[in-house]
């Protein structure tokens, strides 16, 4: 449990990174800006449309008596919202990724080089690098729409639909918008979307601390705008952790052994333990 709140941690730090670097912060919000215009022409159109699609999906209701055929179809309005809120704080992100690319990858570059290291680039051209991201954004929408659909199922079971449901809604969220944010990152270091989403099932407590917290505040669209530049910084963090380690502890790496190390080569051990008698060293 305790990687819940160390998930949570790189979420703020991330915030008080982009506070520190406002010049980065600025820089990130422009792509925010655009994708919410675009969320509110398609919010606008579908409050204007959600009575006549549960209507026209529902024509077994047309002879209903008053107030059931009100009640189930103004239920059904409210599940199709709460449907297209769960696949839009996801697909927001996506489409912010992709119509920021330029943008995220200059912050997330930024972000490495101040915290020192090793700065990765990909040294793929930027439309072979917009193509990944968009290839990969579509596969992970296509997963959150998978599981959107069955919790929308789930959501007409009495009370687990109206309490667990929901909860498993935001941990599912909070898991892939987790692995749209660190992709800017470890894009950059060759890991692909099957290496990512391995990477995050292994640090799943991890993954939500981060994501689940994000994806509440998404709900609110504003507010998504301001805290996207910290959330790219935070998951650069999260990504430099998750993987410099590895590297590290990597056999092969053109590690040497310490100076007190201890070679066995056949029977012959050098140097001699304590006490023992000296033999000649081995020949190499």
């Amino acid at each position: 449990m305790g990687d819940l709140g160390v998930g949570f941690g790189y979420l703020m730090k991330g915030q008080r990174w982009v506070a520190g670097h406002g010049r980065w912060f600025g820089f990130g919000l422009l792509p925010g800006l655009v994708t919410l215009l675009l969320y509110a022409a398609v919010l606008v159109g579908l409050s204007y449309g959600a009575d006549d699609l549960t209507a026209w999906a529902t024509p077994f209701a047309d002879d209903w008596s008053s107030p059931w055929q009100g009640l189930f179809r103004g239920f059904l309005v409210v599940l199709l919202f709460a449907l297209v809120l769960f696949l839009a704080v996801i697909a927001f992100t996506a489409v912010t990724l992709l119509v920021g690319q330029p943008f995220y990858e200059s912050l997330s570059e930024a972000v490495d080089r101040a915290e020192g290291g090793e700065v990765p680039e990909s040294g793929l051209p930027l439309w072979r690098e917009l193509w990944i991201s968009a290839r990969d954004s579509v596969r992970i929408l296509a997963r959150v729409a998978l599981y959107g659909v069955l919790l929308f199922a789930a959501g007409f079971i009495p009370v687990v639909g109206q309490t667990v449901v929901p909860a498993i809604g935001f941990c599912v969220s909070g898991f892939f918008l987790t692995e749209e944010l660190v992709a800017v990152a470890l894009q950059r270091r060759r890991v692909d979307l099957k290496a990512r989403l391995a990477l995050l099932r292994g640090r799943r407590m991890l993954t939500l601390g981060f994501g689940v917290p994000l994806t509440l505040a998404f709900l609110i669209p504003v507010v998504a705008i301001f805290l996207m530049p910290g959330a790219v910084a935070g998951a650069t963090l999260m990504a430099r952790d998750l993987t410099e380690p590895e590297r590290e502890s990597t056999p092969g790496d053109g590690a040497v052994p310490a100076p007190d190390a201890t070679l066995t080569l056949g029977t012959t051990t050098w140097p001699p333990a304590p006490g023992q008698e000296p033999q000649t060293p081995p020949r190499f």
